[in-house]
């Protein structure tokens, strides 16, 4: 029961991110292009309900559902692996034109070269997994 509401809900997203055009590339270039305000302004809203939603968390220790506390790590406090970690990210998204989220939506929506893209990050993850111990973490 729990898998079809997690894919009611990946369905809903999916629809959502489409209509709004979060998954075009042409407002994803616009953005990198700082010519429109709109992908800022969704990645703003993400960015202020996560805040809300992770302080609400910890402020209610609120648990999962199946009764587990959550448990949120402290991040390491260091600019240098943000920053190059957000550059080649960046990077990746204005090659791609998609960050990870957009990708399956726009499977999902018939642009099928965008599967080059997602075997690309997908061995591309594998490959992380691979020289993740031999990383400077």
């Amino acid at each position: 029961m729990k898998q079809i509401i997690y894919i009611l809900i990946g369905f809903f997203f999916g629809i959502v991110m489409y209509k709004s055009e979060a998954a075009s590339w042409f407002r994803i270039y616009e953005m990198f292009q700082f010519q429109a305000f709109h992908m800022y302004g969704i990645i703003g809203t993400a960015l202020a309900f996560g805040m809300l939603f992770v302080f609400l968390i910890k402020r209610f220790q609120i648990k999962s559902f199946d009764g587990n506390p959550i448990k949120i790590a402290p991040k390491e406090k260091s600019f240098s692996r943000y920053m190059y970690g957000g550059i080649i990210f960046g990077l990746g998204w204005a090659l791609a034109g998609a960050c990870p989220g957009p990708i399956f939506v726009l499977v999902g929506a018939g642009y099928l070269p965008i599967v080059i893209v997602l075997a690309s990050a997908t061995v591309g993850t594998f490959l992380y997994g691979i020289v993740k111990d031999k990383l400077p973490h």
